[in-house]
């Protein structure tokens, strides 16, 4: 069990870069950036490997972590954190890309497999556990037969980006809550 001091570590999961911005992978950066504006601070290069925010939502301790790494790779930015910030896997929220759910919806679970996802493989082995919470952030799948490697490294259709804006800000309400409200709480606001 995490210290009572120590923050909930938000991690937004990214590839790192201009080239990678606007990808459906992004949008935990994206999320992780709407969430450093509510706090009042900006990211700036930390040891674990990572860009970090440290802050207060509501009256939660929180570091925002977006890993400078490529996403297969994210485990060891988000492991070098938790250690430094003495955060335990339970109070460690994952904010990914999620095929398997409709454009913009966005479910909050604790634990679960990787469901192909490279980032959640990665920082799964890199805590030795699977028993972390996860904010999926729906992208949809890929239109005919279409890769689903090729399409998250895709940015977002100039229809979604009509909404984009939109949920991103629910998804930073939804993993706001989660920190602040707990689990169960949360999914009954937001599912």
């Amino acid at each position: 069990m995490t210290s009572p001091d120590a923050p909930a570590l938000i991690v937004g999961l990214g590839n790192p870069g201009p080239r990678y911005a606007g990808n459906r992978h992004n949008v935990g950066f994206l999320v992780a950036d709407e969430l450093a504006d509510r706090i009042g601070g900006s990211f700036k290069a930390h040891k674990s490997g990572g860009e970090i925010v440290e802050g207060r939502l509501r009256d939660r301790r929180v570091v925002l972590l977006k890993p400078r790494s490529y996403m297969n790779l994210s485990g060891g930015p988000v492991s070098g954190a938790a250690k430094f910030f003495k955060t335990t896997p339970d109070s460690v929220v994952v904010v990914h890309d999620e095929l398997d759910l409709p454009y913009g919806t966005i479910r909050l679970k604790r634990g679960g497999g990787d469901n192909g996802h490279n980032g959640l493989r990665s920082i799964s082995k890199s805590l030795a556990t699977k028993d972390y919470l996860r904010v999926r952030f729906g992208i949809d799948r890929p239109p005919g037969r279409m890769d689903p490697a090729d399409y998250v490294l895709k940015d977002f259709s100039g229809a979604e980006r009509k909404e984009l804006a939109y949920f991103v800000d629910r998804c930073a309400d939804a993993t706001e809550a989660l920190v602040t409200d707990g689990l169960e709480s949360a999914q009954n606001s937001f599912h």
